[in-house]
């Protein structure tokens, strides 16, 4: 919405209408404004816009169209922005065009929202929202600025400030004095903060601590902190966990009549620190410009910045003339990337007001990019509107300009959430529309549900179809002059799909842009960046947590420079034997789905179709007769012919998990137990469990066995059931066979220790000679499972939350929902549509940079945002790192370059003539192609002349033949170079580092 929308919002969260499959990915991060608030789910929102649509609009707002010209804005908006969610109602509050926004359109609505509203109607409508306890925001752009204002009410009480889980951790020891000092386990840091709050559960002796009301801590050290006095409780004996409470804040807003006068400034950018100051001014005297002149300032005229300037130092004298002067110059801009940054993050303020969940923004956010302004700046002739689409971007960069964003061509890999808002951002900026321009998009996966809630290109019917071919052509809708400008593509990038994005195609781009969700391919298109010299444009984000990086060629260091280090594991044994805690046990439920419903089947089809796979798959392993005795139980001994013999096996498995492997356990390591030391060895984080009595009135008991029996009814293609009463028939029927713990059997109690062996021996034979021959079999085979987290019918998460829970019965360790299991397990990472929308905006505006080809790197801004506390933070990108050899300095983005299919010997002689370097070693991917460790000496075994031969043999050969002879397989036809690493030492016969070969073939 541009200069004269406004937004009242009415919101309350309707939690019983919450559809998790579509809202998964974000009910992890809650428990352009309006298109963010209603992917948020909130209960209703309406819009008030009934300004005419003009060409200008079509600068940044996404949801019209040429055709809407001269409707009003609010009614073309109303379709396409419900279509976006059909859970929250969105309605017009009517209007005529001119009509401004009063307090009596704004009453009975729990939330305001005034965009582009001159600072008279701000302070009006302000005024009343203030006295009347109704949360308000005003927010605006103006071309690479951008301001935001917030007040909650007299008294906003913040629930949870930070939105972080938690920390919970163990404690050993708690004083009986007037300090109370807590030790925790030596395992882990306990990472509370002085001030922070908590609570314990399962102290033994100190009971009174059990549930108490929140303590408040004083950090001592890493291990240790007090709580008070605690002289008066029971002496403590063992045990205990203590939890951090998040303890309500209360938060006091001004009104914006008082806040003007004396600002409280969230700062956006610490490099900038006085910026606020002077925008605070320069926004004021923008609005008494326009109030004044009936309009704003035309695109860079002197005489009407000048006016602006006057109007800012006369309600700050020490404004910096010079911003005031570009924000006037740019009063009339409209940036898609600055409403995406602008839009998102009051979006996620709305969120706020209504849930109370993250710390609002106190109380005035001013935003600029004036850095994304081209070195060469326009003249005022070059911004005059053209009566085009992108007359809001002309207005701030020039035509000139213009037409470098239309011929820039671009690489988008993935069209996910990242992704699609980084397409309706490159759609309204019109990148890749010119003649000469082209956006190429890869996406290999399909629309599903949960990517309704944040990956607004795509809707319902979409579900099923490519991200890629859907975003192409949806954002092609919101901007004709990409019809035909966009390639979309399945390939996913990597090492099989070289011959598609070949030398050729990264010839035919100007840079690319990651919106991919793993590490992996992230370092893969870094290292194909640095290959072909492309600036990379980096990003991810993780609930209301977001990041971006700028790689660019010859001056920034790559993606894979530096990386967060590896999640922590936790110890098998501990999963396997001593859970403490929720997330070990579902880690052994993902085991165990592995195991029963994936791995057996998978061994069962093997053995049917790959000749003597018992001798060649079997024979290194160490636990072949497990694998032995699996296939024959699925094969033979226990295969279902009816659905009621997959419900008994579901009721012999719960047992042998739940009952018979606990008693195993206790037996081998009994409740009174020893450490060497003396110390009982069921203590701290060793829990000892209990074993289960299956009981089919039980519902976690019961939603195993109903679960269980499904899944191994789809290994064997049976028609499975869901009635709870069959179930409850068949498993109470079960004749379960009598236990008996069995000595000697060995438990792996510490990671240090060796993971205790399955015996083999005869009975494989014995095993071996029940298996059909696999000719007797043919073409039978059994259906593995394929997890899939987002699918509620299939029974997945239901086994997985029913396993752990039950192991978490086991050892006494609290459930967890399906909700927490299904994030756990599926390892989803938390998502929402504002952090998205906000980073997706920073991204954009380094785009920008790339495309003017800016050299420096004080240029460009690496950024890190969280919306939850809220927090901005930019810094330069970290320059690329020197290394030397002689007297030449290098960094990554060096390279030799050898044309023509050199020989191996002439690249040894360029070293030694032109560096005075030797060469050592020649390797090229996984093959080492040449060496000269080999025959150095003078007394060569025969052995040794052999390899010697060899080694001088490929000298003469020409790299194509020799990278072919070695890895005894021709080159592709594709590969038109060969990256090929290579060791060398100078003339101390010091070892020295040199940048890779390119080697043309």
């Amino acid at each position: 919405m541009t200069e004269s929308s406004n937004t009242p919002v009415d919101m309350d969260i309707d939690e019983a209408a919450i559809d998790e499959g579509l809202y998964s990915r974000q009910l992890y991060v809650l428990g352009h404004e309006a298109k963010n608030v209603a992917l948020a789910g909130v209960k209703s929102v309406t819009i008030f816009d009934p300004e005419p649509v003009t060409v200008h609009d079509l600068s940044s707002q996404f949801f019209l169209r040429i055709e809407d010209v001269g409707k009003s804005r609010a009614e073309a908006t109303l379709p396409r922005l419900a279509e976006l969610n059909a859970y929250v109602p969105v309605r017009n509050l009517g209007g005529v065009p001119g009509q401004q926004i009063t307090v009596d359109l704004v009453q009975g609505f729990q939330v305001v929202v005034l965009c582009g509203v001159s600072y008279e109607e701000q302070l009006e409508i302000n005024d009343w929202t203030h006295q009347h306890g109704v949360h308000f925001i005003a927010a605006e752009t103006r071309g690479l600025f951008g301001s935001a204002f917030n007040d909650f009410g007299h008294k906003f009480t913040c629930v949870d400030p930070t939105g972080e889980q938690p920390l919970t951790g163990m404690i050993v020891s708690v004083n009986q004095d007037g300090e109370g000092l807590v030790t925790c386990l030596d395992e882990t840091r306990h990472g509370l903060e002085d001030g922070d709050f908590v609570t314990f559960t399962e102290v033994q002796g100190m009971t009174e601590l059990n549930g108490c009301e929140p303590r408040k801590v004083s950090i001592k050290g890493p291990y240790t902190f007090t709580i008070g006095d605690t002289s008066n409780l029971g002496t403590y004996k063992t045990g205990g966990i203590f939890t951090q409470v998040k303890m309500p804040k209360i938060i006091e807003f001004k009104s914006l009549r008082e806040s003007v006068k004396t600002p409280e400034f969230f700062i956006t950018d610490f490099a900038k620190f006085d910026r606020p100051a002077t925008l605070h001014a320069g926004f004021q005297a923008l609005s008494q410009f326009r109030s004044q002149q009936n309009r704003f300032p035309r695109p860079r005229n002197v005489d009407d910045a000048v006016a602006v300037v006057a109007l800012a130092k006369a309600i700050d004298a020490d404004v910096d003339e010079k911003v005031v002067t570009e924000l006037a110059y740019q009063a009339t801009g409209d940036l898609s990337p600055v409403v995406a940054v602008i839009g998102g993050f009051v979006a996620q303020e709305v969120l706020k007001a209504c849930s109370a969940k993250f710390h609002p923004m106190v109380q005035h956010l001013y935003f600029d990019s004036l850095e994304s302004l081209p070195a060469t700046l326009p003249t005022e002739e070059e911004c005059q509107p053209t009566g085009s689409r992108y007359d809001g971007q002309i207005a701030v960069f020039g035509k000139t300009f213009q037409e470098k964003i239309a011929n820039h061509r671009q690489f988008l890999v993935g069209s996910g959430a990242i992704g699609c808002e980084m397409l309706k951002n490159w759609s309204m900026i019109g990148l890749g529309s010119g003649p000469r321009g082209i956006i190429h998009i890869t996406d290999l996966d399909t629309i599903e549900k949960s990517n309704l809630n944040r990956q607004f290109l795509f809707r319902a019917k979409d579900l099923g179809k490519f991200k890629a071919e859907v975003a192409a052509v949806a954002v092609s809708e919101m901007n004709p002059d990409l019809v035909g400008k966009i390639l979309a593509k399945q390939e996913p990038v990597g090492p099989a799909t070289e011959g598609v994005y070949d030398t050729d195609f990264f010839d035919g781009i100007d840079g690319v842009t990651n919106a991919l969700d793993n590490v992996k391919a992230r370092l893969y298109m870094d290292q194909r960046c640095i290959f072909y010299k492309k600036p990379l444009l980096e990003s991810g984000t993780l609930g209301t947590k977001g990041n971006t990086q700028v790689v660019i060629p010859n001056l920034t260091e790559s993606y894979a420079s530096s990386q967060d280090p590896p999640e922590k594991e936790t110890p098998s044994c501990t999963v396997k034997s001593f859970p403490n805690a929720i997330n070990h046990t579902i880690e052994w439920s993902r085991k165990a789905f592995e195991n029963l419903f994936i791995k057996p089947a998978q061994a069962v089809n093997a053995y049917l179709s790959e000749p003597n796979y018992l001798e060649t798959s079997l024979k290194y392993s160490g636990s072949s007769k497990d694998q032995i005795d699996q296939i024959v139980s699925f094969l033979v001994t226990d295969k279902p012919l009816t659905f009621e013999e997959c419900i008994v096996w579901a009721r012999l498995q719960f047992e042998k998990d739940y009952n018979n492997e606990i008693r195993q356990l206790l037996f081998s390591l009994p409740r009174d137990a020893v450490t060497t030391t003396g110390q009982p060895f069921w203590s701290g984080p060793k829990r000892a469990p209990d074993p289960l009595a299956f009981d089919s009135s039980d519902s976690t008991h019961l939603s195993y066995i109903i679960a269980a029996a499904n899944l191994h009814a789809f290994n064997y293609g049976l028609r499975g059931e869901t009635d709870p009463a069959i179930f409850r028939k068949v498993a109470d029927s079960v004749i379960v066979p009598e236990f008996t713990p069995r000595s000697g059997v060995k438990i792996q109690v510490s990671e240090n220790e060796p993971v205790p062996q399955a015996e083999g021996g005869a009975d494989d034979e014995d095993s071996s000679s029940k298996l059909p021959s696999p000719s007797s079999m043919a073409g039978y085979r059994l259906n593995p499972v394929e997890f899939e987290k987002d699918d509620d019918t299939n029974h997945h998460i239901d086994f997985i939350t029913a396993a752990s829970n039950l192991r978490a019965m086991n050892y006494k360790i609290e459930t967890a929902d399906r909700h927490t299991t299904k994030q756990i397990a599926g390892k989803i990472i938390p998502a929402i549509a504002t952090t998205t929308s906000l980073v997706t905006g920073l991204v954009c505006l380094e785009l920008y940079k790339i495309i003017d080809e800016k050299s420096k790197l004080e240029d460009y801004k690496n950024g890190f945002v969280n919306l939850a506390l809220p927090f901005f933070g930019f810094s330069e990108p970290i320059a690329a790192a020197k290394n030397k050899y002689g007297t030449t300095e290098w960094t990554l983005w060096d390279r030799f370059e050898f044309a023509n299919d050199p020989t191996l010997n002439d690249v040894v002689s360029f070293f030694q003539s032109n560096h005075k370097l030797e060469v050592t070693m020649v390797s090229q991917g996984v093959s080492m192609l040449w060496s000269s460790f080999i025959g150095k000496k003078k007394d060569l075994a025969p052995s040794c002349l052999t390899l010697q031969s060899k080694s001088e043999e490929r000298l003469p050969m020409k790299f194509s033949k020799l990278v072919e002879f070695v890895g005894k397989r021709a080159i592709p036809p594709h590969v038109k170079d060969l990256v090929v690493e290579v060791m060398v030492s100078d003339e101390e016969g010091e070892d020295v580092e040199v940048p890779f070969l390119v080697v043309r073939i």
